[in-house]
């Protein structure tokens, strides 16, 4: 299944994405949001099953203001040098436990909504991420059993500030100005790819120019490795997203550096799941 969020004139709702249709969800009084159908657990995905399979009316994709496909997850954790070729370009030492952050969801919009240059800043880059959303709550579990918590997949732009990045040794500050990021289009249950989603394409082009071209398979900690070692510390839930890292071809270190402007287009893409798209626009002052 393909499952968004978009915006009502109340508010928000869920839909069923099919090809280039949406099944209202909220209008069948199924669920409220995607956050609260991964919530409500296997009876009301069934129910979603089951309007695949009927005939209900539907809205035109083009015509809807998407919303991230999680809007408020209790957690979303971030990876960091997660790709043997991101570490390789920027010189970095690959660690025995990865290097994990946190990302607000006040930090990330939605598909084609504006992702924001901080004024502060002439370092906004670019990082095409694969997005793992929980869907069964875990402590403790083992790599070998950590996909059967996964509910799903989407793709992420961990839009990053970097000069703020580096002014300590904690990322945070750096990923998570608001509305740096992008998270989206859509949510694609994890039937529908690879196990694990390994082996799909991940790239980002700015403005119609590949900047990264890599492959899920090239991680150095896989999903289930990552939702092992995040459940060390901490239950996942339903709903947590866990941001993968990103490969090589960041902005930071091309040479010379290329961060992003007012007026780029950043598209982020992962194959099977979509293409997330983002103009840029200067934060007012």
């Amino acid at each position: 299944m393909r499952l968004v969020n978009f915006e009502t004139p109340g508010g928000y709702a869920a839909g069923l994405k099919i090809g280039d249709e949406v099944v209202d969800l909220t209008a069948l009084g199924i669920v409220e949001s995607v956050d609260a159908l991964i919530a409500a657990g296997p009876d009301a995905i069934e129910q979603v099953q089951q309007v695949a399979d009927g005939i209900h009316p539907r809205l035109k994709l083009a015509d809807l203001c998407l919303l991230p496909p999680v809007m408020a997850p209790e957690k979303a954790i971030a990876v960091g040098v997660n790709y043997h070729c991101h570490a390789t370009e920027g010189g970095m030492r690959v660690k025995e436990f990865p290097v994990l952050f946190n990302r607000f969801p006040s930090s990330w919009v939605g598909h084609d909504a504006a992702i924001i240059k901080p004024f502060l800043s002439d370092q906004f880059d670019f990082e095409v991420e694969l997005a793992v959303i929980i869907g069964k709550a875990g402590r403790h579990i083992a790599a070998a059993d950590a996909l059967d918590h996964v509910f799903g997949y989407s793709v992420f732009n961990d839009g990053s500030v970097r000069d703020y990045q580096r002014k300590t040794h904690q990322w945070m500050v750096g990923k998570n100005f608001d509305r740096s990021g992008s998270f989206g289009p859509e949510l694609v249950t994890a039937d529908e790819l690879p196990s694990g989603a390994k082996g799909l394409g991940i790239r980002t082009r700015l403005n119609g120019v590949t900047m990264q071209d890599g492959n899920t398979s090239e991680m150095i900690f896989d999903v289930a490795s990552l939702i092992e070692a995040c459940s060390q510390a901490f239950e996942l839930v339903p709903g947590d997203v866990i941001i993968t890292g990103t490969p090589a071809g960041v902005g930071l270190f091309r040479d010379p550096p290329l961060f992003m402007q007012p007026g780029d287009l950043c598209e982020v893409e992962i194959d099977g799941i979509g293409v997330l798209s983002n103009p840029v626009e200067l934060e007012a002052r």
